[in-house]
């Protein structure tokens, strides 16, 4: 019983598939690699291939990355942010775009340590890396170092940094035009506690900043807001004849600002606008029901896993980083 188990449970070999198909290990690994140069018959390629799935052989990654120098596997390397709704949709439309294309996706939270990233080059020869943020010139080296050519962004550079594009300024940017464009030119930004949301809070502050400094209104009073009802009530008594309506970083921030006006019988919008961001489930059920802005994170993951392929295949990423997809979604609170 023992030795059968042992049988049952190894791996599949090419010389397993050899034997099924009475062929020799020659001719099956030439079907089974599919090595170039080499004349099949193509009865004799269906019978190695009708063969190894009835053995349910798969190929053997170590060996496949031997020969090809590198691995079917694609590296997001995302911020030590928290990770929500929004990331997880656009690493899976970004996942579903390469597993079709024979690609499995890993993501890596990079914490600023090089050699982890060293590290992990060595252990996946990833085929491709994207990063949501741009890489140091450090890091690309040691990527260039591993042997991996298609990496997005290529180099560090303006406007490649996608936390202060798409993720950020733009954000805060759409929240304060929504605000202006209601009547309100006293607005406040309030921002999140958490330490690693603090570059991204600040990318979308200085989007809202920069509406506001179009419009001809002061910039946003900007304000770190712990999610606590009672401290919260706090800043919104200190905002009270100074401010009219507020961007929250995020829709939990905005949550928070709601529940704090209720402990001091205020109500939005009469009281104070406010809008969040990012468009999590619970903002529809606030009291009242939460205006946000709602990203196609989703459909950014797909441009990003089209332009990796892209750059597999030797042809210019076209990756537009500033895409259109951030929307207004209005409900009451604003």
């Amino acid at each position: 019983m023992a030795e059968e188990k042992k049988r049952t449970t190894r791996r599949i070999t090419s010389v397993d598939v050899a034997r099924e198909a009475g062929l020799s290990r020659a001719t099956v690994s030439f079907v089974l690699n599919d090595t170039p140069g080499q004349s099949i018959p193509e009865a004799t390629r269906q019978r190695v291939l009708q063969a190894a799935e009835r053995l349910g052989y798969t190929p053997y990654a170590p060996a496949r990355t031997l020969r090809s120098g590198r691995s079917d596997v694609a590296v997001f390397v995302l911020p030590d942010w928290p990770q929500g709704p929004t990331m997880a949709a656009f690493v899976e439309r970004a996942a579903q775009v390469l597993s079709r294309a024979g690609l499995t996706l890993v993501t890596h939270v990079h914490t600023g340590d090089e050699q982890g990233l060293a590290r992990l080059w060595t252990a996946l020869t990833p085929a491709a890396v994207f990063g949501m943020r741009p890489f140091t010139s450090g890091e690309l080296a040691g990527m260039r170092r591993a042997g991996i050519s298609a990496v997005l962004p290529a180099a560090e550079e303006p406007g490649s940094d996608v936390s202060t594009t798409l993720w950020a300024r733009g954000v805060g940017r759409l929240q304060a035009e929504h605000l202006i464009g209601k009547g309100h030119t006293r607005l406040a930004y309030a921002l999140s506690d958490e330490p690693r949301l603090a570059a991204l809070g600040r990318g979308r502050s200085e989007g809202a900043a920069q509406a506001c400094a179009q419009a001809g209104l002061a910039a946003p009073t900007v304000t770190t807001i712990a999610l606590d009802t009672e401290v919260t009530a706090r800043v919104v008594e200190g905002w009270r004849g100074d401010v009219s309506a507020v961007c929250a970083y995020n829709d939990e921030v905005a949550l928070a600002i709601l529940a704090g006006m209720r402990t001091l019988g205020l109500s939005a919008p009469a009281d104070l606008a406010v809008i969040g961001a990012d468009d999590i489930p619970g903002g529809r059920f606030a009291a009242p029901p939460l205006t946000t802005v709602a990203q196609n994170s989703g459909e950014l993951g797909i441009r990003i896993a089209e332009a990796l392929l892209r750059t597999l295949e030797g042809q210019a990423p076209d990756l537009n980083l500033l895409p259109g997809d951030i929307q207004i979604v209005e409900r009451a609170s604003a």
